[in-house]
């Protein structure tokens, strides 16, 4: 049975040819970026955080976990909220949320206040991210502006984690830990007062979604299941009944949530927005690379600090020409999806991913940044580049008005999960393969970084396997030929 084409939905709103329409994407830009960000910056601060608020090793990883928990379990929601009461009055209130909570996290007293802290940035960025993406997909209709405005977001998206590492080594370094939560400030701040001048005001879509309880209480269970198990991989191990047992339900939640979305008379994420074959293989892609990009910055992190040396503020600014890379590949790929379709551009774009990965794998503990690191690097950044912008861009091509929010939300869940469980299961790989190294040897300093490097070698080579087989997968999934665009803008998605 062939799978559904991509629906069409009504004619472009009036400000499609607003010149205020870049200056949102500066906005949205803004507000992404300190969602995404936000997921590493405290990473580098951590050290000293725990310092000043005296918690325990094993609290530490409260600190990252306590935000990603509520951010992957209510992402669905959010953005069906946005659906709700507007996506412009949701972006706001995920400010100012965002803000506030922020601000708390800051002026933290102690362990339990600066995890309640970091437990509302969650919940707020659930609902902003979402938000952020279905306002941009709103605003650009016009196909070429389109996949001008999703290149800068791909790059926001995937480069904001070495962003976090990068201000968060400045911000420690400089000012105190306190600082990578007190910037939020500014960050909101700036996109709040830029959402009121150029943001249009939402109108509500002809058929106003209703809210499906059943299933967003199902979705949200399962997504905390799945991260919360996850994070308790990392912690106890895999055999742990906290780790498996979760991720099991996690499993079985999901299941059930697909099944009831094909029966619910108000699905909260319903199935024609996965079934595209564009769309569906986009979804994919995403998720790929949400379960790779993760991996790559942590292990390349370790490297770079651990095996080589550097300082937290050294180690930000050697990602930045993954980050440029990053910035110019889009480009390209937005020239070539119109002309010959995703199916070549983006499974190539993992392909490049895998091929960096699997230069990294070459690094030692006497190799060079100029000939060893920024090869691989560079080509990293041109194929996550190249495949993320147009992945994002067609994952939420041509959906209806009254699902934009939801299928927005979707593309920062996959994201969220598939980099939550990825590193749990990078990092057990990676520990193992360390012990496997050092068994029945006499460990000292120089081999105990060579079992360091191996273990980081090990997680290269399962993430190139990962981005491998999701080039292949995608690329017989992606349906061949130039995508389908009206020229008089019918995909167009009316704010």
């Amino acid at each position: 049975m062939p799978l559904p084409e991509i629906r069409k939905g009504p004619a472009p709103p009036a400000t499609a040819g607003d010149p205020r329409r870049w200056w949102a994407l500066v906005v949205i830009g803004l507000a992404q970026l300190m969602v995404v960000l936000d997921a590493t910056i405290v990473n580098i601060a951590l050290p000293s955080a725990q310092s000043a608020l005296d918690f325990t090793d094993g609290d530490r990883q409260w600190v990252l976990t306590s935000y990603a928990l509520p951010f992957g379990s209510l992402l669905l929601l959010g953005g069906r909220l946005s659906d709700l009461f507007g996506r412009k009055q949701a972006f706001l209130v995920g400010l100012v949320g965002f803000a506030v909570t922020s601000a708390v996290g800051g002026a933290a007293t102690s362990f339990e206040m600066l995890v309640l802290a970091r437990a509302g940035q969650g919940v707020s960025g659930a609902l902003l991210a979402p938000a952020a993406l279905s306002l941009l997909t709103t605003t650009f209709t016009d196909p070429a502006e389109r996949a001008k405005a999703f290149s800068v977001f791909g790059v926001i998206a995937g480069a904001g984690g070495a962003v976090g590492l990068l201000l968060g080594g400045v911000l420690t370094e400089y000012a105190t830990w306190r600082w990578c939560l007190y910037v939020n400030l500014f960050f909101a701040l700036a996109a709040f007062v830029g959402a009121l001048a150029v943001l249009p005001a939402t109108r509500r879509p002809a058929r106003r979604p209703r809210l499906d309880l059943p299933g967003t209480v199902a979705v949200s269970l399962s997504m905390f299941s799945l991260v919360y198990g996850s994070a308790n991989a990392e912690l106890d191990g895999w055999g742990s009944s906290s780790a498996w047992g979760f991720l099991a339900a996690g499993v079985v939640l999901l299941l059930a949530f697909v099944w009831w979305q094909g029966r619910a008379p108000h699905p909260l994420l319903p199935l024609r927005v996965l079934l595209d074959r564009n769309r569906g293989s986009s979804f994919l892609s995403i998720l790929v690379i949400g379960c790779g990009l993760m991996g790559i910055f942590l292990f390349l992190t370790y490297y770079l600090q651990l095996s080589l040396g550097y300082s937290a503020l050294s180690t930000g600014l050697a990602f930045l020409p993954m980050i440029g890379a990053m910035g110019v590949a889009p480009v390209l790929a937005a020239g070539l999806v119109p002309r010959i379709g995703p199916r070549p551009v983006v499974p190539v774009g993992l392909v490049l991913t895998a091929v960096g990965l699997a230069w990294l794998t070459t690094l030692d503990l006497d190799s060079d940044y100029v000939t060893g690191v920024l090869p691989g690097m560079l080509v990293l950044g041109a194929g996550l580049g190249g495949a993320m912008a147009p992945a994002i861009n067609l994952a939420t091509f041509g959906v209806d008005p009254e699902d934009a929010g939801v299928a927005s939300a979707t593309v920062n869940m996959v994201i969220q999960v598939g980099g939550s469980i990825s590193v749990a299961i990078l990092n057990t790989l990676a520990t193992s393969s360390a012990s496997d190294y050092l068994n029945g040897r006499e460990v000292t300093g120089t081999l105990a970084q060579e079992a360091a490097l191996r273990s980081y070698a090990t997680a290269y080579w399962w993430s190139a396997a990962i981005f491998a087989v999701g080039a292949v997968i995608c690329f017989v999934i992606y349906r061949p030929g130039a995508v389908d665009v009206d020229p008089e803008g019918s995909h167009a998605i009316p704010v």
